[in-house]
């Protein structure tokens, strides 16, 4: 039998920064984290600034667990940044966690990354030749490295040119002496918006932060833009010219927040509309719909409302367990399915079910979802899925672990079938997730292993790659 692990991708992470001189700018950027919490749970931080030095606190956990009322009150500043993490295997290690705050010749600063660089390690063995010295073993210290070695006049320019030297995918917010600087990598793969409070700006990964803090939508931040916000307000300057956009497509089918607009796309309609391509693609003869809560659902409505099917909850998520959960064994990650959803035997019995999710990675949480609705009396289950099979690795920000883990890279659509044990199973064409998008703009490297940013040849080393940390 072949073991494929979870389900799932692993989160990226999160980044929020705001200028506020007249706010509490630190519990701020903690509410900005915690509508962000989905995007990592492993560690949090903030840093805060009053424009002569940089408070630090970050830890271990979820938000709520490592920022107590008072230590959010000891963060006193005019402007913050904040990060919510989640890494590979291995590399659960405080000193992995961000906000990275650095002494330098000109000062301070502290900067926080969302995304994942393919050029890292040679980056990284340039810089230890020049006398660098690393203190965690993430990609970001390589970009604070990069900004330090280039500042010597503009901060601006020093930014221009570490974008120049960079490779990958990346969202970046920055505090240095009495700025906040924003960051995006030239192709837009990792999300970043600009909002407004009154006269003050914040930055965060998805507008649903933004909302959270009461701050008004801008625009997004340009693919290959940073933008500068201080006490004249906000300016940019394009960085590097942007090339074809190629934001990350996982973002829509899974990992954002359903009330979060990214790329003047709205994450939940666009979820709908796949349901609707999946309707049209492979219409089911079925009595219900059901979904795989709560990245499946908006797909799940779109499906049924297309084809006139009743929408039921088949499944009941418990809310109060997260998507990570500690399961050192087969035995305790079957109980933490159990744990996370269970199936609803008064909606499911003697039903033909149509059940919706949005992938299928590389676990075995499918077969044992499908497994309950059988068990709770549905006659049949046909199992559809809002995006194509995931069959390659991700190299931008997501753990999707090496290839041969990946369920879709080692069977066909009729052996994955015959693994999860439904009765039917369909995933959304390439054709038809860009359809139920409106765009070609997105990176669909997971699903065909057409990179749209170039890999190096020791990022593409297995070994490096388990031995990488994202973030």
């Amino acid at each position: 039998m072949i073991e494929f692990g979870e389900d799932k991708p692993k989160e990226e992470c999160g980044v929020f920064g705001i200028y506020a001189p007249d706010q509490e700018v630190a519990r701020l950027t903690y509410y900005g984290l915690y509508a962000l919490q989905h995007r990592g749970q492993e560690s949090a931080g903030i840093a805060t600034s009053d424009g002569r030095g940089i408070t630090l606190h970050k830890g271990m956990g979820l938000v709520s667990e490592v920022f107590s009322d008072s230590v959010v009150e000891g963060l006193k500043g005019k402007m913050a940044i904040g990060h919510v993490r989640y890494s590979t295997t291995g590399s659960s290690l405080l000193a992995n966690a961000q906000p990275l705050v650095v002494h330098y010749q000109k000062g301070m600063m502290a900067l926080a990354h969302n995304g994942n660089l393919t050029n890292a390690l040679e980056l990284r063995e340039e810089l230890g030749k020049n006398g660098a010295v690393f203190q965690t073993t993430i990609d970001s210290e390589v970009i604070i490295n990069l900004i330090t070695r280039y500042r010597r006049d503009s901060l601006e320019d020093a930014l221009v040119k570490t974008m120049m030297d960079l490779r990958g995918a990346y969202a970046l917010v920055i505090l240095a002496e009495d700025k906040l600087f924003g960051m995006r990598d030239p192709h837009g793969v990792r999300p970043l918006c600009i909002g407004l409070m009154g006269d003050r700006y914040c930055l965060a990964s998805e507008s649903c932060a933004l909302d959270t803090v009461g701050a008004e939508f801008v625009r997004d931040v340009e693919p290959g833009e940073i933008v500068v916000i201080d006490d004249d307000g906000l300016h940019s300057r394009q960085g590097l010219t942007k090339t074809a956009q190629t934001s990350c497509a996982f973002e829509y089918i899974y990992f954002a927040r359903p009330d979060s607009t990214m790329d003047q796309l709205n994450v939940s309609e666009s979820r709908r509309q796949m349901g609707i391509e999946l309707a049209r693609e492979c219409p089911v003869d079925a009595d219900l719909v059901i979904a795989v809560p709560d990245s499946g659902t908006a797909s799940a409505l779109g499906y049924a409302t297309a084809l006139g099917i009743p929408f039921g909850e088949g499944l009941i998520k418990n809310r109060y367990v997260g998507r990570t959960f500690i399961q050192p064994t087969q035995a305790m990650r079957e109980v933490g399915v159990r744990l996370k959803l269970n199936a609803n035997t008064s909606v499911l019995k003697d039903k033909r079910v149509v059940m919706i999710d949005d992938s299928i990675v590389r676990g075995t949480t499918s077969s044992k979802l499908v497994e309950m609705v059988k068990n709770a009396g549905a006659k049949e289950v046909h199992f559809l899925i809002s995006s194509p099979p995931v069959a390659y690795p991700c190299y931008y920000g997501i753990d999707t672990a090496e290839r041969e883990k990946l369920i879709a890279n080692q069977l066909d659509i009729e052996g994955i079938r015959k693994f999860v044990g439904a009765d039917s199973l369909h995933y959304i064409s390439e054709e038809g997730l860009l359809r139920a998008l409106g765009t070609s703009d997105v990176c669909l490297a997971c699903f065909n292993g057409v990179y749209p940013i170039p890999l190096s040849n020791l990022n593409q080393s297995k070994n490096n790659l388990e031995q990488r940390n994202f973030c």
